[in-house]
């Protein structure tokens, strides 16, 4: 019976225990649970309160795009009638311009009518004496000035020509060398006069004069007093010369050919370059540039008058032709020389063009000014009409009083090669030359 009483007691107690510990702990959580509760309230009461605030700024924005896109609709009506205006006012000028240049031509022609009217016969008389003259002349310096042009052609066509046919000539000039080559192998000096003579059948041949574009065997002295004896000197346009040097030594290069012996060849080849070498070496010493009364330019060509010799100088001695380029010396053949002289022909030919145009073209000036001041005095003959025999006479004057009278220009013009099929009237130069 105790046990059982402890037993029920125990089993209270525990039951006591439990309520009390399950009582404690409901308390504890619904009083959890209202904190939460009025934490989610007033996050509900600042989302509401966020979500008016949010209505009342996207009203505000649409209000705003309502009124912008009222303003936008009211400046594209406002463009649309101001392009329209800008067109009418376009179309408007238009017309009006039309309009002006109607008036003037109507307005020029009137006066021009009434002018023309107001010429007495004698007048017309006058003015034909005057300008036909002139008009002639004026042709004929237009005509001259065409021909001019077709010269510079017929001359550019005429050296295409030439330069074609420098493969035929430079062919012919190889063949005499080597026909040459044995019979002046062994004389040194005579080799030189040979070299000498085929450096002036090129010359002949380039279509320079001697003695105007080039001179040969002139003797000019150097700084130091001693004479130089250059054996061609090439006249150039501003003064300027260039000096040609033709030496030639063919035994080694004789040999060469001939010999069937390897050692032989090689000795020949290396003896060749060495004499082509001293040579250079020489011919730079002398610095022609330095010559007094001779203008050089800052190289002196060395003339090879054999081309297979040229050729083989240069295919053995690669360095050759840039080691004397650095001596300001430059090696040519036949060939080259040739197209180098038929070159500076041509840019001779050019510059006699050039200096003739240059006066005829001073001329023309002098001959324009003249005839503004002419064209002038007859817009006054037509403005007075009381005074247009004065105006004739001082027209007349210009034509044919002063130094620079129209009539000196003109015949000036005829004197410099102008073609001409008429002569000026007798009694004009005769006048012009009575007032001078």
């Amino acid at each position: 019976m105790l046990e059982l009483f402890w037993l029920i007691t125990g089993i209270a107690l525990g039951g006591a225990c439990a309520w009390l510990i399950s009582k404690y702990k409901f308390k504890s959580e619904s009083k959890s649970n209202d904190i939460a509760l009025k934490v989610f309230e007033e996050r509900i009461r600042d989302l509401a309160h966020e979500l008016e605030s949010a209505k009342t700024e996207l009203k505000r924005e649409r209000d705003k795009v309502i009124t912008l896109s009222n303003r936008l609709s009211g400046s594209e009506a406002e463009y649309k009638h101001l392009e329209s205006k800008l067109l009418e006012q376009k179309d408007d000028i238009n017309k009006l311009h039309e309009k002006f240049i109607y008036q003037f031509k109507q307005l020029a022609q009137d006066i021009l009518e009434e002018k023309s009217k107001k010429f007495t016969e004698q007048n017309k008389s006058n003015l034909e004496i005057l300008l036909k003259p002139l008009g002639e002349k004026l042709v004929n310096f237009e005509k001259s000035i065409i021909e001019s042009n077709k010269d510079s052609i017929e001359r550019n066509s005429a050296l295409r020509e030439q330069i074609r046919s420098l493969k035929d000539l430079n062919l012919q000039i190889t063949k005499e060398a080597e026909n040459l080559t044995k019979a002046l192998k062994g004389d040194t000096r005579t080799q030189g006069a040979w070299g000498e003579f085929i450096l002036e059948s090129i010359l002949e041949k380039s279509g320079l004069v001697k003695n105007r574009e080039y001179t040969a065997q002139n003797t000019f002295i150097h700084d130091d007093g001693k004479r130089y004896q250059p054996d061609v000197v090439i006249n150039l346009p501003d003064n300027k010369n260039l000096v040609i040097d033709s030496k030639v030594s063919l035994v080694s290069y004789e040999n060469y050919v001939n010999s069937n012996d390897e050692k032989e060849m090689r000795e020949s080849i290396a003896a060749f370059q060495q004499s082509i070498r001293k040579h250079i070496k020489e011919l730079s010493s002398k610095n022609y540039q330095s010559l007094y009364g001779l203008e050089s330019l800052d190289f002196v060509i060395m003339f090879i008058p054999i081309e297979p010799a040229f050729g083989f100088a240069i295919q053995n001695d690669r360095n050759l032709f840039n080691d004397a380029y650095d001596k300001n010396i430059v090696i040519v053949s036949p060939t080259t020389l040739i197209a180098t002289l038929r070159t500076i022909a041509n840019i001779w030919k050019n510059e006699y063009q050039n200096q003739n145009a240059l006066e005829i073209a001073k001329q023309s000036g002098a001959l324009y000014d003249k005839f503004v001041g002419f064209t002038n005095d007859l817009i006054e003959v037509g403005n007075k009409l009381n005074s247009s025999q004065e105006s004739y006479e001082k027209a007349m004057r210009k034509l044919t009083s002063g130094p620079g009278n129209l009539i000196k220009k003109v015949e000036n013009i005829k004197a410099l090669g102008a073609n001409t099929s008429k002569s000026q009237d007798k009694n004009l130069i005769k006048r012009a030359k009575l007032d001078n």
